[in-house]
């Protein structure tokens, strides 16, 4: 069977076993029926007019109320025409003014948190021309920004202990609205509800309770939970805000499919419509599917893809985006799993945007950093540094603090393969020092990997389109 990989910035051929396994989300399994894009606009009204668990926003708002609406950063996706941000804010905005709240009192809030700031153009792109026409030349639309200290507010922590600093924006709104995304995340079951606002309009000191090696390495977190530690935080820290601001978020959530287009919408509180989100959000994702264990998972790897360029070359990246494949997979991976994967690994770090990165993978090499959460006790040196602050606030680029939720996640794939391979490398001895294997083919790896791992018959799970479409949490048949 001959199926071609991305591989950068183009597509690498590999000639696998004839009974090789390939999967492709939303065609090898298709998703629920969407939204037809004609009553897409009825169908998001009707949710925001009966939000779940609170009063709808004409009980709300009224003249005088500032609202501040939070919309989801550029990576996560949807930024075709139809999509939620473009659909739902306007109707927000048409409710808030009926309820009498005047345009100069509202303020549009990009949730990057750690993420890099969005470019102008970016959020032109992300709200479409009409909202950003309309908000922009008025400076009332805003990254947040989790180190302008002067828009920040300390609620002290949660009962966990967990410190909670909120964008002050939000905290000091009458209304503060989250668009989201109920879509398949590695990281604690999907985005959307009480993740975004824990995630994304917070302190690198909040990130840090919970984008770490102690919550991400435990055996609650991979294969993929909405049970995990790491959710019960994200739900903790959201209702410790509304507790500590006095008031609910108002939730617009969609639950989206393969191409980011919109199953169900649900609104209101997000204790209530969280749930009810994840009940459809569970039949499109986790895929009941497999009716055997997968000894080999091959997939390419796009140069650019959601976290920006150089996402697919940057090695810890890398590292980081197997991770995901596998916390994603893992009730359908054997014991014995080898990852074989294409990758130009040319030593593009694209360090203006992944700030540190190259310093954090330097660091890895010595000072016995034998495995990778061997490098995370230097966390707080790299997210107090000026510099990199500097470059976090003004260049568009990731917060520091970043790098090191990236390598909480990045040793996943270690903990639970017996190998990784590289294929294709430019520059492979990037790849090896992140302890990955390297050969110039796929044919070449998996003849590597049945002789040393797997034996003469190894089974073959193949996505083709991994990093390029939604991905779904796969798991055994009856399960």
């Amino acid at each position: 069977m001959k199926l071609e990989f991305e591989y950068g910035q183009g597509m690498m051929s590999a000639q696998l076993p004839d009974d090789t396994d390939v999967f492709i989300p939303g065609e090898t399994v298709p998703d629920p029926p969407c939204i037809p894009e004609e009553k897409l606009v009825e169908a998001t009204r009707d949710s925001i007019l009966h939000p779940m668990g609170m009063p709808p926003l004409s009980q709300l708002a009224h003249k005088g109320s500032r609202v501040v609406i939070v919309f989801p950063d550029r990576v996560k996706g949807g930024e075709q025409p139809t999509a939620h941000r473009k659909v739902s804010i306007p109707i927000v905005l048409e409710e808030l003014y009926k309820a009498g709240v005047e345009k100069k009192d509202i303020l549009l809030l990009c949730s990057n948190g750690l993420h890099r700031k969005n470019t102008e153009e970016e959020i032109r792109r992300v709200l479409g021309e009409e909202l950003f026409s309309q908000f922009w030349p008025t400076g009332q639309i805003r990254n947040h920004d989790s180190e302008d200290y002067e828009h920040l507010v300390d609620l002290g922590a949660t009962p966990q202990g967990d410190p909670v600093l909120v964008n002050k924006y939000v905290y000091d709104a009458d209304v503060a609205v989250l668009i989201g995304h109920t879509q398949g995340n590695p990281y604690g079951g999907y985005s959307g509800g009480y993740k975004h606002c824990a995630t994304g309009i917070t302190h690198w000191r909040s990130i840090a309770s919970h984008h770490v090696p102690a919550v991400m390495h435990r055996p609650d977190f991979t294969p993929v939970s909405s049970h995990s530690l790491m959710r019960q935080k994200f739900d903790e820290i959201g209702q410790y805000m509304e507790e500590r601001m006095g008031k609910k978020f108002f939730c617009c959530d969609a639950v989206l499919d393969t191409r980011s287009r919109q199953i169900e919408i649900n609104s209101g509180w997000a204790k209530v419509m969280q749930p009810k989100s994840w009940q459809t959000a569970d039949r499109r994702t986790y895929v009941h599917w497999a009716e055997k264990k997968y000894d080999v998972l091959v997939f390419g790897m796009p140069q650019f893809f959601h976290y920006g360029d150089g996402m697919g070359t940057n090695p810890i990246m890398m590292m980081q985006a197997i991770s995901a494949e596998i916390i994603r997979h893992k009730r359908v991976l054997s014991d014995r799993c080898v990852v074989i994967c294409s990758s130009t690994c040319n030593g593009y770090f694209h360090d203006e945007l992944f700030t540190g990165y190259r310093e954090i993978y330097e660091l890895f090499q010595k000072d016995h950093m034998n495995t990778l959460r061997d490098v995370n006790r230097y966390g707080e040196y790299f997210a107090t540094n000026e510099e990199y602050i500097r470059r976090y606030r003004y260049c568009n680029g990731f917060h520091p603090f970043h790098g090191f939720s990236m390598i909480s996640c990045g040793h996943i794939a270690e903990m639970n393969t017996a190998a990784i391979y590289i294929v294709g490398a430019e520059q492979p001895g990037y790849a090896r020092g992140m302890g990955m294997k390297t050969r110039a083919t796929f044919e070449e790896a998996l003849a590597d990997a049945q002789k040393k791992y797997l034996g003469e018959h190894p089974n073959i799970l193949a996505l083709p389109k991994a990093f390029t479409t939604a991905a779904v949490h796969l798991c055994m048949k009856g399960e």
